[in-house]
């Protein structure tokens, strides 16, 4: 019988929120074991055709140096630079169809021929065929958010598009075979532990086969910039509840916790059961302006990743999360296609 989780459990404190994350994380091991996946991200592109008021890579900030990550110097970084330990890498932009288009489609080609990594992309909605040649060219894993399962609070927050289409890319995307993977945002002002819940539930009615949780964190030139941060405690009984739902997903520790929670944060993240970390590849001239949340970042590079998952009686796998999908292909994925 499947777990569901209830305001009960994300508002869980204390020896309450211990048994429950403890839990999590038991329902990952047999599947798992203590292999963590590590990953790196690569911000390509800090363009974005989107306004979204808790990012501060919205188009309306004015402050930013916009710029595009040039093919040589990321293929230079990822073929013969990379960290030992990594066995993917994300390219992630803003919206920015001129990026996935002229940077990570042909990145994606170079990759897929001088590296074995498994190859995702984080680049927002995109017309069907970039989505396509993308595809073709190796990427496996596509990383799409849904933010917010309540529709008038997505519009009201100016996320991507309309909530409506944002899921039914999602449901295109599985349906073409990609691994898709999506994530929301918790503790939004104003948003209730019900309309939190529902972001769990959303989620795993979707046809995923992962799914992050970052805590709101006000973000420098958004409209939000004065809001209360989302507690770090409701973000982690989330993962928590996340892993429970679907043992077999891969549920990532995101930086934000440690933004949220100083140098703890991430660690509690892989005691909640999440287990894909990852170590921020961006270059220091682009990673400045990359600008989620503030300019003071906390980058997660190898030292501090691999010490997290050592802490946490955790190890490195070293196998990558595209051939775990794989091998886990027979595993049914809910949700209509």
């Amino acid at each position: 019988m499947g777990f569901n989780p209830t305001t009960k459990d994300l508002r869980a404190r204390g020896p309450a929120q211990a048994a429950l994350h403890e839990q999590a994380a038991a329902a990952a091991f047999p599947i798992f074991g203590r292999k963590v996946y590590v990953r790196g991200v690569v911000e390509v592109s800090n363009f974005c055709r989107e306004n979204c008021t808790y990012c501060g890579m919205r188009r309306d900030n004015r402050s930013l140096e916009r710029e595009r990550a040039q093919h040589d110097e990321i293929a230079e970084l990822l073929i013969h630079q990379r960290p030992a330990a990594m066995t993917d890498v994300n390219l992630q932009t803003g919206e920015d169809p001129v990026a996935a288009r002229d940077v990570v489609l042909p990145l994606i080609r170079t990759l897929r021929r001088e590296t074995k990594l498994g190859l995702s992309v984080c680049l927002g909605t995109l017309d069907a065929e970039i989505y396509e040649e993308l595809q073709a060219a190796g990427a496996t894993v596509y990383i799409l958010k849904f933010e917010s399962a309540d529709a008038a609070d997505y519009e009201r927050w100016q996320s991507p598009g309309k909530l409506e289409e944002r899921l039914r890319h999602i449901r295109q995307l599985a349906a073409a075979g990609w691994k898709v993977s999506s994530g929301f945002i918790a503790g939004l002002p104003g948003q209730s532990l019900e309309k939190i819940l529902a972001n769990c539930e959303l989620a795993a009615s979707l046809p995923l086969h992962g799914c992050s949780v970052s805590p709101f964190i006000p973000g420098e030139a958004t409209p939000l910039a004065a809001a209360p941060a989302g507690e770090v405690e409701t973000t982690l009984n989330c993962m928590a509840s996340l892993r429970l739902m679907r043992p077999d997903w891969l549920i990532p520790a995101v930086s934000a916790l440690n933004i949220a929670q100083a140098d703890t944060g991430y660690r509690r993240g892989l005691r909640a059961g999440a287990n894909v970390v990852t170590i921020n590849l961006t270059p220091g001239d682009l990673q400045r302006d990359y600008l989620l949340y503030k300019r003071e970042r906390f980058i997660m590079d190898e030292a501090r990743v691999l010490a997290a998952i050592a802490a946490e009686g955790l190890e490195p796998s070293r196998q990558s999360m595209t051939e775990q999908l794989e091998q886990n292909a027979a595993v049914p994925i809910v949700g209509p296609t």
